[in-house]
């Protein structure tokens, strides 16, 4: 019992690395309505940058959240400025197809940069406290793990506060529903549009750094999170930005059980049952509008 009980705590841990990465997905398709198959790229980007500012400024990888999430909300903005931008103009189903493949080629670009630069080899971030915490009931609790997963949750209370309670955020949520209608409310969706792009950048750079906190990273990681961010946004419901944040903690306990069932080489086949088992029985996701 005791082992199942640390397989799951750590597969919550790990599913809110998987959600609030997912949440910028879900945010830029939400409100654009544009596939971003790069955003994995972006989460590898993010681990990258805080290795080195870890490796070569002696920063503490979590004060380096200061530095990347900027640093990617500006990423995102540019990306979208010069590559996706007119997409958002074209029709629904030409918008999906273009930024698709546009998007594919950024991802192949930034991995290969990533590579040349960086090499293939694997890195990871190992600090002083990586191996302190405290045990309940002979279930252990890593400082570290548990630091990532207090962040995830005051990033998505954040961005909660942020879309509800703020002029932005209001602009972006009103944009989402019916952008014609946004533009006659007098909102400049041109601008939100690529704010909210930014966003979603910084919520990949969130995910990169406590990714880099807490296992190995290589230039290659972006396709395999990218396929785990679209698992995610379908299982909460392509229109449920919230949703993606409980439905990537679901991934990571249905992962979990696979390592407890003695089925963890099958661990990255889970997310793709969860896939097609949403789509059959509830094809608007678990917290998608009937």
């Amino acid at each position: 019992m005791q082992s199942i009980i640390q397989n799951l705590v750590f597969g919550l841990f790990v599913g809110s690395i998987y959600g609030v990465g997912a949440v910028g997905l879900a945010l830029i398709f939400g409100v654009l309505k544009i596939l971003n198959v790069a955003h994995g790229e972006l989460v590898m980007i993010a681990a990258y940058v805080s290795f080195f500012l870890f490796l070569g400024l002696g920063l503490d990888p979590f004060l380096t959240l200061l530095l990347v999430v900027p640093l990617l909300f500006i990423l995102g903005i540019i990306f979208h400025a010069l590559l996706f931008q007119r997409v958002t103009r074209m029709e629904p189903e030409t918008k999906i197809k273009n930024s698709l493949l546009i998007s594919f080629g950024l991802g192949l670009v930034l991995q290969n940069i990533a590579t040349l630069l960086w090499t293939g080899d694997e890195r990871s971030i190992q600090t002083v406290y990586a191996g302190l915490g405290f045990q309940i009931a002979g279930v252990a609790f890593p400082f570290t793990r548990l630091a990532t997963f207090a962040i995830a949750l005051i990033a998505i209370f954040f961005l909660w506060f942020f879309l509800q309670r703020t002029r932005w955020g209001r602009a972006i949520r009103a944009t989402a529903e019916d952008w014609e209608a946004a533009t006659q409310a007098g909102i400049d969706v041109r601008r939100t549009y690529l704010f909210t792009f930014g966003l979603g950048a910084g919520g990949a750079g969130i995910a990169g750094v406590l990714l880099a906190l807490t296992y190995g990273f290589t230039p290659t990681i972006g396709l395999a999170w990218t396929l785990k961010a679209l698992i995610i946004v379908v299982l909460a419901g392509t229109g449920s930005i919230f949703g993606a944040f409980p439905a990537g903690l679901l991934l990571g306990l249905a992962e979990a059980l696979s390592g407890i069932f003695n089925f963890a080489e099958y661990r990255e086949v889970v997310g793709l049952v969860l896939f097609l088992a949403v789509l059959l029985l509830r094809p608007q996701g678990l917290f998608g509008k009937t």
